[in-house]
């Protein structure tokens, strides 16, 4: 029997109205029952990075940098501004990695996925953000690569995917996510 992991989600967009952040809300709706459980770790109010605060953390600073520490898993749901990650994204990943020495990505089961209205989805912004999570020695899951092209009414406001086809994709993708972190954490259990 396999363990029940808390996964924490960062959502690449600050909009409210994002896409990402609809796909989150469907993705926490999806996930298997009594495995996995999602939650959202906002990166909205952090300052903008700068090692000027590497000797004393803001306190939304320390705060992001405890729900990363108390969950199992990091989910990134990203969209891709100009061919790349978000600026608050990147920004969210440089305060969880530093000071040096306290890399909050460190040994962290991580997954990637993206939507956008573009027919690639997120894959060159994906491809950006697993160079700088395996420079923060986050191990990644491969595979299932999970890049959704967003039509309208995809995915309700209430997080409810419409899509028969696009469901058991995500189901899956989750599914093999749990798996994935299971590996992970008896390789390198959290408590080593």
């Amino acid at each position: 029997m396999m363990s029940t992991y808390t996964v924490g989600v960062l959502v690449g967009s600050l909009a409210k109205a994002s896409i990402n952040r609809l796909l989150a809300q469907a993705l926490t709706k999806l996930a298997p029952d009594a495995k996995l459980v999602l939650k959202e770790i906002p990166i909205r109010e952090l300052p903008l990075y700068s090692y000027d605060y590497d000797a004393d953390y803001p306190p939304v600073a320390k705060a992001f940098k405890q729900a990363i520490a108390e969950v199992d898993g990091i989910l990134f749901v990203t969209p891709e501004y100009n061919r790349s990650i978000p600026g608050a994204l990147k920004n969210a990943i440089d305060w969880a990695s530093r000071p040096w020495g306290t890399n909050s990505f460190a040994r962290k089961p991580t997954a990637l996925i993206g939507t956008s209205p573009g027919a690639i989805g997120t894959a060159v912004a994906q491809q950006h953000l697993r160079s700088v999570l395996c420079f923060c020695n986050s191990p990644l899951m491969n595979t299932v690569e999970a890049y959704l092209q967003f039509k309208p009414g995809l995915i309700t406001d209430s997080g409810e995917v419409t899509e028969a086809s696009t469901e058991e994709f995500l189901r899956n993708f989750l599914r093999e996510y749990h798996l994935f972190i299971a590996r992970v954490l008896t390789v390198l259990p959290r408590d080593a």
